[in-house]
């Protein structure tokens, strides 16, 4: 069973006096997570023994990164409601920003492709990004506009939280990135993510790093301007619940069901690896495609296999846990046959006064997963790895402030 973890307590500034007006704003806005860094910095306990890195570790991110307001409330407010928040965060966000941070603290290489405004929020953004390690040389600042930004509503009595996005302007396009840039962001590269926001952007980058023959994972949160074109170029894909299945709002698969939408999926796209649907506390379905052929001459329901794996889940285990299938000729009804294998990632099962804020889970997920293979971890490994981090980033307030580094014991059995 995995260490429990409690990081140390953060001291609270109580005075920003001595501080010039523009000095005493800057630092307001990025505070938070100076004050955690040090926290970190400062383990009483000496850092365990670990492996090697993964030899070939530099990851580049195209997408999303922001600043993230997060207000805490005793519970959601009804309309024309006045409420007070029980606590307040101000710190950096964005998919990719966040699922890049996640790697970097797990000791990737990290390269990130975004843009943002020459404002307060816009450095705040370029200096939390490099405090992780996360290599700003081909981040985009425009001396004009806006720096994105997220309110987040964080509901304390149901667990959920709202986010409210205003883009940065002016928008990236493909001409801010030079071919130089361009060519120097991809080189050495083992792995390219995309959250498919600066879909312009992405495609062009896509188009390179697939050149190259450098793999492709795609984060398909929902439905987004762009993403028919770059899930052609991808080898990996992670989705939220919300895709693929939901074809009344999407109109994607047309599947049934979760595993359903995975069989579609792996049809359509025959580039693709492994699909995994992350579904929060009940953990993750992943399918991967079968390089070689079944022997199976039978074909096996995909839904039906699904009931199968779950009846083999222990319940009364609390840590992530993986079951999986041999490889099958899996079945969906009305949409085809692949030959694969199957597998369900369970959550953690995290005490509700644990639970603090689920805001950015799914990104710790990827930039878990994104380790795990450079690292050349199986399916068994990484989705228990991935799922472990998830569940460490849902124990603070924010996307990055409860993200482990790579030297937390509570991952000390995946290294």
């Amino acid at each position: 069973m995995a260490t429990v973890y409690s990081p140390p307590r953060i001291p609270v500034l109580n005075s920003l006096s001595s501080l010039s007006s523009s000095s005493r704003s800057s630092f307001c806005l990025f505070a938070s997570t100076t004050r955690v860094k040090m926290a970190n910095q400062a383990s009483p306990n000496p850092a365990p023994k670990l492996p090697p890195l993964p030899e070939n570790r530099i990851v580049l991110g195209c997408g999303a990164a922001v600043v993230d307001i997060l207000a805490a409330v005793a519970a959601y407010p009804k309309p024309d409601d006045k409420i007070r928040s029980t606590s307040l965060k101000i710190q950096g966000g964005g998919n990719t920003g966040n699922a890049l941070t996640c790697a970097a603290r797990l000791g990737l290489n990290a390269r990130v492709i975004s843009k943002v405004a020459d404002d307060a929020q816009g450095r705040g953004i370029l200096e939390e990004l490099e405090a992780d390690g996360v290599d700003t040389s081909f981040l985009v600042v425009s001396k004009e506009g806006n720096s994105p930004f997220t309110y987040v509503i964080v509901d304390n009595q149901m667990k959920t939280r709202t986010c409210i996005h205003t883009p940065g302007f002016p928008p990236m396009v493909p001409g801010d990135l030079s071919k130089s840039s361009l060519s120097s962001a991809v080189d050495g590269v083992t792995l390219v993510y995309f959250d498919v926001r600066l879909h312009e952007t992405a495609l062009v980058v896509a188009q390179e790093a697939y050149r190259r023959n450098v793999p492709i994972l795609i984060d398909a949160e929902r439905k987004r301007e762009g993403l028919d074109d770059l899930l052609n170029f991808a080898d990996y894909v992670v989705c939220s619940a919300k895709f693929p299945q939901a074809s009344q709002q999407i109109e994607w698969t047309e599947a049934p069901s979760v595993p359903s939408a995975l069989v579609s999926m792996l049809l359509r796209l025959p580039n693709i690896k492994f699909v995994i649907v992350t579904l929060g506390e009940d953990g993750c379905v992943m399918l991967q495609r079968s390089v070689a052929e079944c022997d199976q001459s039978e074909e096996i329901s995909v839904d039906g296999l699904l009931e199968t794996l779950k009846q083999s889940k222990d319940t009364d285990t609390t840590i992530p846990t993986c079951i999986s299938s041999g490889v099958t000729k899996l079945r969906a009804n009305g949409t085809g046959t692949v030959s694969g294998r199957l597998f369900i990632g369970t959550a953690e099962k995290i005490p509700p006064s644990e639970l603090v804020d689920t805001t950015g889970a799914g990104d710790a997920f990827i930039g878990a997963v994104l380790y795990a293979l450079c690292a050349g971890m199986s399916p068994e490994k990484m989705l228990p790895f991935a799922a472990q981090v998830a569940a460490a980033s849902c124990r603070a307030l924010g996307a990055r402030t409860g993200l482990p580094y790579r030297t937390d014991p509570r991952l000390a059995p995946f290294f």
